[in-house]
């Protein structure tokens, strides 16, 4: 074997053991995040006792979300993604605990500030993905993405049907049966932060920049040709407008795409509850939706690295019309076309988020990659806690299908910038 297959096969199985570290701290961190979403509205509507109330928990989680995307970021860039992730999961589930105490003791300021611990757990659960793509060649950033969103999958999958048996076990304990879940979602937590901190050997983000390292001090194999100063000076300057570009597009369709599907996720169990469903519809149908979110992202990501990120993106927009569509016109009564909203809705949010990483992933230089991920992410948390927070008061103005088809209309008004935008299925940046 030449020692230039060698040295690829190395760094492949190097990627491959990071992607199967990540996927086992995705496969509990996943049940981690969707055990408290299912419940979050629920638990402060019944605390708070009003409906304009409901979308407060979601606001809070993904306002901690968004102070834990810079925070995340900055700590894997400063001492790599294995630090990084591990103290995010770690924040989620003391943040999980903390719920469990104020339901406990009808603490209500306590529940705000837990709720915001919590949501480190969900930045630090997309923040993955990244650090799933950091060794990925670009060719193949959309799969490296995807896997590790699939992963989510299972225990996101799982996490919403074991409401009713923790709710049980917390009536045991002598605390409100809504604040259950919470008592998964900090275990979860705690030990994806236990298998990261573990497992993560080497790390991926440190290892790029190594690798990179290495080939810019090799010696070049064969004499290129060099470019007068002018002319390198105009190329480097319409590259980076072409990053900067590229990067706003993909920053405003994960933004757009995380305020609809949060706005519209967080109201529908309590909308299924003032028709008369049960905490078990309610957590089938999230379920749904969150399987939804993860399980699509292998076929995702071979589209983003076939067929373009652009295109990709624009597809989640149009998807999330129509999830808007259908939850509009869904009877009240209707588990089962509530249900198809909720899983068009995810399936929106995961083309974009799976195209949008990749084109974040390709614009920036190595160098300057988890800070301008966490910045991404901080902008994208703070649309979920918008759109989460929005949500309670719009339901309350108007009622879920006027949520609902609010939520179309911005997805809608996304389409034309990516219609016209133009440019590579796979940019290659420089590192």
């Amino acid at each position: 074997m030449s020692g230039a297959h060698a040295d690829a096969g190395a760094r492949g199985a190097v990627q491959r053991r990071v992607l199967r570290v990540l996927l086992l701290a995705q496969v509990l961190a996943g049940a981690g995040l969707a055990a408290g979403i299912t419940v979050g509205a629920l638990l402060a509507e019944d605390m708070l006792g009003t409906t304009s109330a409901a979308g407060v928990p979601a606001a809070l989680l993904t306002g901690g979300a968004a102070a834990a995307a810079l925070l995340v970021a900055r700590l894997s860039d400063r001492s790599g993604r294995r630090p990084g992730l591990a103290a995010g999961y770690a924040v989620g589930a003391v943040g999980a605990a903390g719920v469990v105490v104020a339901a406990a003791i009808d603490h209500v300021p306590l529940l705000f500030v837990a709720l915001v611990l919590y949501g480190s757990g969900s930045a630090t659960n997309l923040q993955a993905r990244y650090a799933g793509a950091d060794l990925a060649d670009p060719e193949r950033r959309g799969r490296a993405v995807s896997t590790v969103l699939v992963a989510t999958t299972l225990g996101a999958v799982i996490g919403p049907n074991l409401v009713e048996p923790t709710g049980s076990l917390a009536r045991e304990l002598g605390i409100r049966e809504l604040a259950g879940p919470f008592l998964l979602a900090g275990s979860a937590y705690a030990l994806a932060a236990v298998a990261v901190a573990v497992l993560l050997r080497p790390d991926p983000l440190l290892t790029a920049r190594a690798w990179a390292a290495e080939e810019a001090a090799a010696p070049p194999t064969a004499a290129a040709p060099t470019a007068t100063d002018a002319a390198a000076a105009r190329a480097a300057d319409a590259q980076a407008q072409e990053a900067t570009a590229t990067l706003r597009l993909a920053a405003a369709g994960m933004i757009v795409t995380q305020l609809v599907m949060v706005a519209v996720m967080t109201m529908t169990p309590v909308h299924m509850r003032d028709h008369g469903h049960g905490v078990g519809a309610a957590g089938f149908v999230i379920s749904l939706h969150v399987a939804a979110m993860f399980l699509p992202s292998p076929l995702t990501g071979q589209l983003v690295d076939r067929v373009g990120r652009r295109p990709v993106l624009a597809a989640g927009s149009a998807t999330l019309v129509l999830a808007g569509g259908v939850a509009a016109l869904a009877p009240a009564d209707s588990v089962g076309i509530l249900a198809v909203a909720l899983v068009l809705l995810g399936l929106g949010w995961n083309l974009g988020l799976v195209a949008g990483t990749a084109l974040v992933t390709d614009a920036v230089p190595l160098a300057e990659r988890a800070r301008t991920q966490g910045r991404v992410d901080l902008g994208v948390a703070l649309a979920g806690a918008t759109g989460g927070m929005g949500s309670g008061f719009v339901v309350a103005a108007t009622d879920y299908v006027g949520l609902a088809l609010l939520g179309g209309v911005l997805a809608l008004c996304l389409l034309p910038a990516l219609l016209v935008a133009r440019g590579p299925a796979v940019t290659r940046p420089a590192v």
